[in-house]
């Protein structure tokens, strides 16, 4: 990268940290079960309410009782349950004509991060019924609050229940946007490890992989707080210690629900402290190929850490201690080099691996570009990283992990 768009680039981040304190981030309100979020819809006046989820979810009757809650409390509930794992353009357009069809007032998104999307751009477009998606996509474009939404996650991954970003596949381009604004917030979530326990062993690792993603990403940047340090160092800390108990023993209650509280920490970090280039090459990754979101970013994950180099051992080594992974005398080169190889070592005991095959050489160009494009100047990354630069890391994400290069050695 350029000097001159290094310089522009880090004032960027300068001024997002600067602005950061003033900025109105909130934290969704916590429900403890199902007659809550009744009481919250009847108390806002929502008699038709939109519930957002996937087939799969529905078919496992895992809405069933949330249903018959709301049902009981003479709330009419309208079911769009056709959201699929990348959440598209097609779906949220669907999701709306149902919203108004049935003159909701208010959405229940149930599912992983994808239906918490899917029900975040449907509020988005019913706010803004002139402004498609694509106008939308960005920062602070949609500008208008959002009906009431509450959030129950399926997943310990996305932290979707504390952001305020929905990701988006365009139905005809494949190509992935986001949407970013304060509105898009959910007011209330609803945490319930009970939800989880059924899921399988695999959807467990790369959910909690991501959750790990955001939490190390939030930690790793140039535009942090005490509070978002906080959260994320808490959250890596969970995620290492519970992720592979719940993949290998799915009905640990425990483990799910140090999951959850994991997923929801390294959301509310990341949502204020952003994130980096492993979440801008997975988003390439997921709108070309199609690959899981968290499937992913626990691939590229150490790949990414191995090319910041000097500029992330400090903070790593930090994680390493905290999370009981390494001694506090270990050195930052040491204790980095140790984080990263712990990742892998997850990566593979639970199947994951660290390689994507399914990348073509011919695409890397492109998908480095618009990696590049999402990144910078916007995420406060700890060493920038040009377009040519990431194509090296779409390369070894090919191969698998380590690759060595001189100049990325710790």
């Amino acid at each position: 990268m350029n000097i001159f768009k290094r310089i522009y680039c880090r004032a960027i981040h300068a001024g997002e940290r600067l602005i950061l304190p003033f900025l109105p981030y909130r934290a969704p309100r916590l429900l403890a079960n199902y007659g809550e979020i009744a009481g919250v819809l009847k108390g806002a006046g929502a008699e038709r309410v939109l519930l957002v989820t996937g087939g799969r979810i529905r078919a496992l009757g895992l809405t069933s009782e949330l249903e018959r809650t709301v049902v009981s409390a003479g709330i009419s509930l309208a079911m769009y349950d056709k959201t699929v794992g990348e959440p598209t353009s097609a779906n949220v357009e669907e999701a709306l004509a149902l919203y108004k069809r049935e003159h909701c007032s208010a959405i229940i998104a149930f599912g992983g991060g994808s239906a918490m999307d899917c029900a975040k751009a449907t509020g988005a477009r019913a706010v803004c019924p002139k402004k498609s998606l694509k106008k939308m996509g960005g920062v602070l474009k949609v500008r208008k609050r959002l009906p009431l939404l509450i959030a129950v996650p399926t997943t310990a991954g996305s932290g979707s229940e504390t952001t305020l970003a929905a990701v988006i596949t365009d139905s005809e381009t494949h190509r992935k946007y986001a949407i970013g604004d304060f509105s898009l917030i959910p007011r209330y979530a609803l945490c319930d490890p009970a939800l989880t326990q059924d899921l399988p062993p695999h959807i467990t690792a790369i959910t909690g992989m991501d959750a790990l993603t955001h939490a190390i990403e939030a930690y790793l940047g140039r535009c942090t707080t005490r509070k978002t340090r906080t959260y994320a160092l808490t959250a890596a800390r969970l995620i290492f210690e519970n992720l592979e108990t719940a993949y290998r023993d799915g009905k640990d209650l425990n483990a799910r629900r140090n999951l959850l509280r994991a997923a929801y920490l390294a959301g509310l970090a990341f949502t204020q402290s952003y994130v980096g280039y492993v979440h801008a090459i997975a988003h390439s990754l997921g709108g070309k190929y199609g690959i899981p979101h968290g499937q992913a970013c626990a691939a590229v994950l150490p790949h990414v850490l191995r090319q910041y180099g000097k500029k992330a051992a400090k903070k790593l080594r930090k994680i390493g201690v905290f999370a009981g992974l390494l001694e506090s005398s270990v050195s930052e080169r040491e204790g980095a080099e140790s984080v990263i190889a712990e990742i892998v070592r997850m990566d593979r005991e639970m199947g994951i691996g660290t390689a994507l095959p399914e990348i073509r050489e011919e695409d890397i160009p492109a998908l480095a570009n618009a990696a590049a494009r999402e990144a910078n100047p916007l995420y406060p990354v700890p060493l920038l990283l040009s377009a040519r630069e990431l194509e090296e890391i779409y390369r070894a994400i090919m191969q698998g992990f380590p690759f060595e290069r001189p100049n990325t050695e710790i």
